[in-house]
C-alpha cells in the first residue's frame, strides 16, 4: 500500500493561518489522503490540520521583544527539526515567520526535505543579504506580491507570484450600505474604523493612541462614530480597560468582523501590516501608523531601504496614503490627517482608481496557484504519482 504523502507546514500568526487553511483545502482537493501536520491556527485545524504546538506560541512581534521568548521558541524550532526529520513530510512549507522558518527550512533542506517558503520576507527592503540563504534553503518561494517575484527571478531562485488570497476574498465592489445596515449605522453616520493590531503588543502601543486621536476628531466633528473591530476576547478586554479611563465616548467594540467595520467606515486609522492591504481592497481612505520600541525602531531605520512601511505604498510605489510612525504618531497628528483623508473627495477618487487596479492585479486565485506550484515540486521531487493519489 503506497504511503500518503505528508505535507508539512508552520505557520505563526493569523495571517498565515488563513494562508494555510486555504492552501491545505486546495491540496485536499488534489490528493484527499494527504496528511497536513505541524503547526498552525485555528482555520487549518478545521481543514483537518495536525498542530504539534498552539500557533501563538510563534506569534512576537520585533527585533527587542522576541529575546524574551527565544528560548522557547528554539525549543520548538529544534523539536520541529528532530520531529520532520525522523518523519520525512514529502514537503515543507514555511508560512511567512521568517526569522523562525527560514533557518528551519535550511535544517530540513539540508536533511534532504524539499522546502517551499510562503509569503517573501521584505528582502528587497532590508537584510537583503538573506536571499543567498534562501537561495540555500528554499526550493521554491510563493510571493504574494509581484514586485517580489521579480527580485526572486533576478536571483535565479524559483518563485511563482500566486497572488493574495484576499484580493480573492474581498468583492471588487464593495456592499458600504449592507455593512452599514449589519452594524447598526445609518447611511448618513460619519463612521471611523480604529484598527490598532491583533497582537497584545501592538495594542498596548496603539490602541491609547488611536483612541486619543479619536477624542481629538471628536473635539472638530462630534458627530462622527467609531468602530474597533478586536481581533479576539483578549484585546477586546484590552481595549474596554483603555476605554473605562476615557470619558464617554461613541465607540462600538466587535468581536471580529474587521471586513463589515471596514467596508461601513469613510476612513480607516490602522496599524501597519496585512490589514491595511485589506483595508485597500475595500477601497477606503486610511492613515497608516506603527510604533515599535524605541530600540527596535533604531535599529530598523539604519537597516531598512525601502522608502515606505504599508502595502499600499509598496504596491502603488508611491505615497499613495499617508504613514505616520513612531514620534511623529502623535494623537493631533493622526486626529488631523485620518480627518482630512475622511475629508478629501478629489484624493479618495483618485486613491480610489488605484486601489481597484491593484486589486485586479492581486485577484488570481492565490489558494489555487500555490497548491498547484507545490504539486509540481512534489512530482519533480517523486513525492506523488498523479494528483489524485
Amino acid at each position: 500500500m503506497t504511503k500518503p504523502v505528508t505535507i508539512a507546514i508552520v505557520a505563526g500568526e493569523a495571517s498565515g493561518d488563513i494562508l494555510g487553511a486555504g492552501l491545505v483545502s486546495a491540496l485536499k482537493q488534489r490528493m484527499p489522503h494527504a496528511r497536513f501536520v505541524g503547526i498552525g491556527g485555528p482555520d487549518m485545524l478545521a481543514e483537518g490540520f495536525e498542530s504539534l504546538f498552539p500557533m501563538e506560541r510563534l506569534s512576537v512581534m520585533g527585533l527587542v521583544e522576541v529575546l524574551g521568548r527565544l528560548k522557547e521558541l528554539l525549543h520548538i524550532r529544534k523539536t520541529l527539526v528532530e520531529y520532520f526529520c525522523a518523519e520525512k513530510p514529502d514537503v515543507f512549507i514555511g508560512i511567512d515567520a521568517p526569522d523562525f522558518n527560514l533557518p528551519l527550512e535550511q535544517k530540513l533542506h539540508d536533511a534532504g526535505i524539499a522546502t517551499v517558503h510562503y509569503v517573501s520576507p521584505s528582502v528587497w527592503a532590508w537584510r537583503q543579504k538573506r536571499v543567498l540563504n534562501i537561495k540555500q534553503s528554499t526550493d521554491h518561494m510563493l510571493t504574494l506580491l509581484p514586485f517580489e517575484a521579480r527580485f526572486y527571478e533576478e536571483h535565479a531562485i524559483p518563485v511563482t507570484f500566486v497572488g493574495h488570497p484576499l484580493a480573492d476574498k474581498i468583492p471588487l465592489d464593495i456592499d458600504v450600505a449592507g455593512a452599514r445596515d449589519a452594524l447598526g449605522y445609518r447611511a448618513e453616520d460619519q463612521v471611523v474604523a480604529l484598527m490598532p493590531g491583533s497582537r497584545g503588543g501592538e495594542v498596548k502601543r496603539l490602541g491609547p493612541l488611536f483612541l486619543q486621536a479619536a477624542q481629538r476628531m471628536l473635539q472638530q466633528q462630534p458627530q462622527l462614530k467609531f468602530v474597533i473591530p478586536c481581533a479576539n476576547a483578549q484585546r477586546r478586554e484590552q481595549l474596554e480597560q483603555y476605554l473605562a479611563e476615557m470619558s464617554d465616548m461613541p465607540v462600538k467594540l466587535l468581536d471580529g468582523q474587521s471586513h463589515q467595520a471596514m467596508a461601513a467606515a469613510d476612513a480607516i486609522l490602522i496599524a501597519s501590516g496585512t490589514a491595511t492591504l485589506e483595508a485597500m481592497l475595500h477601497k477606503k481612505p486610511m492613515v497608516v501608523s506603527y510604533r515599535v520600541a524605541w530600540l527596535t525602531y533604531q535599529i530598523l531605520r539604519r537597516m531598512v531601504k525601502s522608502e515606505w512601511v504599508s502595502l499600499p505604498n509598496l504596491l502603488a510605489g508611491k505615497a499613495l496614503v499617508p504613514e505616520i510612525l513612531q514620534d511623529e504618531a502623535t494623537p493631533e497628528r493622526l486626529a488631523q490627517e485620518t480627518l482630512d483623508a475622511m475629508e478629501n473627495n478629489a484624493r479618495h477618487r483618485e486613491q480610489a482608481d488605484q486601489y481597484m487596479a491593484i486589486h485586479q492585479t492581486l485577484r488570481r486565485n492565490a489558494s489555487e496557484q500555490a497548491a498547484e506550484a507545490v504539486m509540481g515540486l512534489l512530482k519533480k521531487q517523486g513525492g506523488i504519482v498523479c494528483a489524485t493519489e
